[in-house]
């Protein structure tokens, strides 16, 4: 491991474990002062505990802001509208710390179709486990700032482990084909291995076809169809909670932000021509470094393209590559830290990957959001904001005292 000034971090070994890691560059800069962050304008408050925002596509303009308790909000011109998209709390089972409404995606042909799908936990009748639902939804008849809460389809459920570790992102790729996260079912160091077993959904990111059949269809390609053991819908694997992910509007490359647990933080990477099938590691490596819970034994792994220790922060929650207006930020990666509240910016030269510190904030980040322009909006959970990323030039925002979230040592803070 190699320590340069300000923190950076970059694994140079090939070999862990018995593990052979796949490795283009691993780089993550922490300076004691970041270098002019961003400007970030408030655009909305009076939220409860938001975790997520989405664009409909729809040419509307406006965004749809998830609350963790079971309620999605519009936000038009800088408004809040008094009565919710959806409303589903008495559906959702939001009593755990990392529980709730986590994830909302439109169809690409939502303006068309009206249908758009959730991520959320719920507590079966009886003494089930806890259980993961992804729906599909449409929109209420004549009303496009209303969803009919009736119009639910279950689409894929399967149950958690532990109350924690529920990833929850959602995200149609470029395919056309929705993708689901999902953490390893929480405890900590992954103690029912869910991360590495091909034969259960927990500690993945899924891949399934809501067109092709009722509830879904797995597309032939994914790459561990036929395998014996294994689920079909399983695109990758090896993430512990990959709480945030997204694809490059203009590539397709996807980025996905994997919670450490005790250590590290990480950014992982496929290109858009990339086939599926990565381990990510975890529970032998959290991050670029030996994890210990359980063995790699010999299997291939993909590594991080980013990563940064727990002197930084200690929940990272993944970005976008920025594609909107401000010429300076084009193509570079813009992620955070829930716990730190530290913005990173990041970009790749010939296959290697550095992140700058860009950002000192107060905010607790729970996630970032592009609106229909590819311009930048950051969600403020504890706060009940949203922010607009504005001008690069000038650092509005900086971290005071007293506002910092301990991390568990069981969770790492998420």
């Amino acid at each position: 491991m190699a320590v340069r000034a300000g923190g950076t971090r970059v694994r140079l070994q090939r070999e862990l474990l018995g593990a052979v890691i796949t490795v283009a560059a691993v780089a993550c800069a922490g300076a004691a002062e970041p270098p002019g962050g961003p400007d970030l304008r408030l655009v909305a408050g009076g939220l409860s505990r938001p975790v997520a925002i989405r664009a409909a596509g729809d040419g509307s303009g406006r965004l749809f802001v998830v609350e963790q308790a079971g309620r999605i909000m519009v936000l038009r011109g800088g408004e809040v509208l008094a009565t919710p998209f959806l409303d589903i709390a008495s559906r959702v089972d939001s009593s755990g710390n990392e529980q709730g409404l986590l994830g909302l995606a439109f169809h690409p042909e939502h303006e068309a179709n009206g249908s758009f799908f959730v991520n959320y936990t719920y507590d079966p009748p009886g003494s089930g486990p806890d259980t993961t639902r992804v729906s599909r939804f449409t929109v209420a008849a004549g009303d496009p700032d209303r969803a009919d809460p009736g119009s639910e389809t279950v689409v894929l459920e399967f149950a958690q482990d532990f109350s924690n570790h529920n990833g929850g992102d959602l995200h149609f790729g470029p395919d056309g084909f929705l993708y689901i996260a999902s953490g390893d079912g929480g405890g900590g160091g992954d103690p029912n291995d869910r991360a590495q077993r091909l034969g259960t959904l927990l500690g993945k990111l899924l891949r399934i076809d809501v067109d092709g059949a009722v509830p879904y269809a797995v597309p032939p390609d994914n790459p561990f169809v036929g395998v014996a053991g294994a689920r079909p819908e399983i695109w990758a694997y090896g993430l512990r909670n990959p709480w945030r992910f997204s694809f490059d509007r203009a590539t397709g490359d996807l980025f996905i932000g994997d919670v450490g647990q005790n250590a590290v933080e990480e950014i992982d990477f496929q290109p858009a021509a990339g086939t599926g099938g990565e381990n990510y590691g975890w529970s032998c490596l959290e991050g670029d470094v030996a994890a210990g819970f359980n063995p790699c034994d010999g299997r291939p792994l993909t590594a991080p393209i980013l990563v940064y220790g727990h002197e930084q922060g200690c929940s990272v929650t993944g970005g976008y590559r920025y594609r909107g207006s401000i010429t300076e930020l084009l193509g570079l990666y813009v992620f955070g830290d829930f716990c730190s509240g530290r913005i990173w910016r990041a970009a790749e030269s010939a296959g290697r990957w550095r992140a700058e510190l860009w950002a000192d904030t107060e905010l607790r980040i729970s996630s970032f959001g592009e609106d229909e322009d590819g311009e930048l909006v950051v969600v403020d959970l504890e706060r009940g904001e949203v922010y607009r990323l504005t001008d690069p030039s000038t650092r509005l925002l900086r971290r005071g005292t007293g506002r910092r979230l301990a991390p568990t040592a069981e969770t790492g803070g998420r």
